[in-house]
């Protein structure tokens, strides 16, 4: 085979780079859509924004995504959000929200990626998670208590947050991720920005209550299945009950 193996190691690294900056711009459009245009007043916008530049995504686009999702202009952002609720391998429960111009396409595929790794998707699993405000973020200061933070911001709790668990996080830096009522969202992200902490992420999601025991391997089933379900071009978040 030569070299052909690298060419199509590289085209594996391309189109995942692009899959990866087609969800980054359709965030933008999603977060001007529900949150309204201004970064300053809409803090998952301001969070998809820097995402964005750090990914290289121009000025251009990003200003095109979001007038796009806030409908100023000619085009117009026609999307269905949409919940899956169902099970990963050895009974992790599964939260997908989805954003599609085409529900009759989209939900099929996901079905059929459910039951690749498990029994299908479920009647209902929400009851197993918190639907909570979630703020990422880090501070230069790693002698700071993210507890006080937290109750200064106004977040009902807080957790560490490292770069492994968020690649956004320095690696030098204090990572925490704050947890409030949906309603707070906005409030702790921007008490957090003026406090000299760098938000990452802002956004309302699903916090699991509790979490199955995994050995390494089974761990690394589950991986490969959510792995799968992120790669879906539609496919948004995915929140499971996995530490």
């Amino acid at each position: 085979m030569g070299r052909q193996w690298l060419h199509a190691k590289r085209a594996i690294v391309n189109n995942k780079k692009g899959q990866f900056v087609g969800k980054l711009v359709k965030e933008l459009s999603v977060a001007a859509k529900l949150g309204g245009p201004d970064p300053d007043a809409n803090p998952r916008l301001f969070a998809a924004m820097e995402k964005a530049r750090k990914a290289s995504v121009t000025r251009e686009v990003i200003e095109r995504a979001v007038r796009k999702g806030a409908g100023i202009g000619d085009e117009k952002m026609v999307m269905e959000h949409v919940v899956f609720e169902g099970y990963a391998p050895h009974k992790v429960a599964v939260i997908v929200e989805a954003y599609t111009d085409n529900v009759q396409r989209t939900t099929p595929e996901i079905r059929v990626l459910f039951r690749k790794g498990t029994l299908g998707l479920a009647g209902s699993n929400k009851f197993l998670f918190e639907h909570v405000g979630i703020v990422e973020a880090s501070h230069a200061d790693t002698g700071l208590d993210p507890e006080e933070a937290a109750i200064e911001a106004g977040a009902n709790e807080v957790e560490s947050l490292t770069n492994e668990q968020n690649d956004d996080i320095p690696e030098d830096h204090l990572g925490a991720r704050f947890l409030a009522e949906r309603t707070d969202t906005h409030a702790v992200s921007t008490w957090l920005a003026k406090n000299g902490w760098s938000v990452v992420t802002a956004e309302i999601g699903y916090v699991a209550k509790m979490f199955p025991d995994l050995d390494d391997d089974q761990r690394a089933e589950v991986g490969e299945f959510l792995q799968a379900l992120e790669d879906h071009d539609d496919v948004q978040r995915v929140w499971a009950a996995v530490r």
